[in-house]
């Protein structure tokens, strides 16, 4: 065991003595390695941080720079974005007639839309609450619209300031591109039969689907062979400057007038009462929504009004004369052509459409126009807005003369 262990003793001193020298340059190399990894990682480090910060600092710099009003159209365009995804949910509803026209018809008590014509065209200027007044296009159809073009056209760069409905026949099939401004805009619709009060139903429809957007304040009824007279900007001035609904209501002592009285309306209803008027009519909201309240009286003109009777033509004349005749001019805005004789008024065709017919139209007598303010009471030559019966093949010498004459479109 002794003879064992001096021998390790000495192996032992071997390899230590062997061993230092090399100790040492390992520890050399070694320490210079580390500090290598110690440099390299810190530099990629340093570098990583400085490209960091530089990107940074640019990004920065470009979002200071931008201009505001880039950052305020982008706001806006996102906002309208919105709403209309809102919208055309809104126009997506299932409601029955009846569920519609009651949550419509609550909407007159709460303090958003309750409120008078006159505060209402007040909130277009409150930055409170930031509310731009549009106008609602009502559109009555049993398919297309021919004159779609048009209308496109007399939209066009105005987005904000208009919205539109469409009432059509359920079973008509038809769309329209996504970039059309009638793109999605048709509501839940019934079959319409000429004469009978479905013609009513359909426009209350579309008065109660308007009024579910609060920022709608006026309501124009429009049939599918309608045209504008002017521009937007002249329609929506002409529209938003007054507290009053254009709604034509008249005594007509003739058979065509009060000959079409059911004397099995009174008491609730006197001839006396009686009126007769243009079923296009345009509408303040606070009107509308009385409209679309009313069931006492719908009920005995859908009872006893029937052929020769038409609902369209004396129910909301006679309503509006009896209980809100405060709230309309008394006219309509929609000119049509009674000089021929029969039961509907003229049509247009190619031939009729020149820039001497349409001015005709456009300025063909004088009207009283009360607009708000210092505007006040004033005879106007201004009287009509929108004409109807233009069929289909007028579309192409409308779109020719429109810039011109119509102030829209392009030269």
């Amino acid at each position: 065991m002794g003879i064992i262990d001096h021998k390790s003793k000495k192996e032992e001193e071997k390899y230590s003595m062997i061993s230092k020298p090399l100790r040492s340059i390992l520890l050399q190399k070694g320490s210079y390695v580390l500090s290598s990894l110690f440099f390299i990682t810190g530099f990629s480090i340093g570098l990583f941080l400085f490209l960091q910060l530089k990107a940074l600092h640019m990004s920065t710099t470009t979002i200071q720079h931008q201009p505001l009003w880039s950052t305020l159209l982008f706001n806006h365009t996102r906002m309208m974005e919105i709403k209309q995804e809102l919208q055309l949910q809104v126009l997506q509803h299932n409601m029955s007639d009846q569920e519609l026209f009651t949550k419509v018809s609550s909407l007159s008590s709460s303090p958003s839309s309750s409120s008078s014509s006159s505060s209402w065209f007040g909130r277009r200027h409150n930055n409170d609450e930031k509310m731009v007044v549009k106008v609602a296009f009502m559109f009555l159809t049993g398919g297309r619209l021919p004159l779609a073009g048009l209308w496109e056209k007399f939209f066009e760069g105005h987005e904000g300031f208009y919205s539109i409905y469409v009432h059509t026949n359920p079973s008509f099939q038809d769309s329209y591109p996504e970039t059309s401004v009638f793109y999605s805009r048709r509501i839940p619709s019934q079959a319409v039969y000429w004469g009978t009060s479905s013609m009513v139903d359909a426009e209350k429809r579309l008065l109660a689907n308007a009024l579910l957007d609060e920022s709608n304040q006026r309501f124009v009824l429009l049939s599918d062979s309608c045209i504008p007279l002017f521009n937007f900007t002249t329609i929506y001035n002409y529209l938003t400057g007054t507290n009053l609904s254009f709604i034509g209501s008249f005594d007509d002592p003739r058979k065509s007038g009060r000959g079409r009285y059911n004397p099995k309306m009174y008491p609730q209803i006197n001839v006396t009462h009686w009126r007769k008027g243009s079923q296009w009519f345009e509408t303040t909201r606070e009107l509308a929504l009385h409209i679309i309240a009313d069931t006492k009286y719908y009920k005995i003109f859908d009872q006893y009004c029937k052929t020769p009777c038409y609902m369209d033509e004396h129910y909301i004349p006679t309503l509006v004369h009896m209980l809100h005749s405060e709230m309309s001019s008394n006219r309509t805005l929609t000119w049509v052509d009674w000089s021929r004789a029969g039961p509907h008024p003229g049509r247009f065709i190619w031939p009729d459409v020149n820039d001497e017919f349409l001015n005709r139209i456009r300025f063909t007598e004088e009207c009283v126009y009360y607009g708000h303010g210092d505007v006040g009471k004033i005879v106007t030559s201004k009287c009509f807005l929108f004409a109807r019966k233009f069929t289909a093949e007028t579309l192409e010498p409308l779109l020719r003369i429109s810039p011109l004459i119509l102030g829209f479109g392009s030269v």
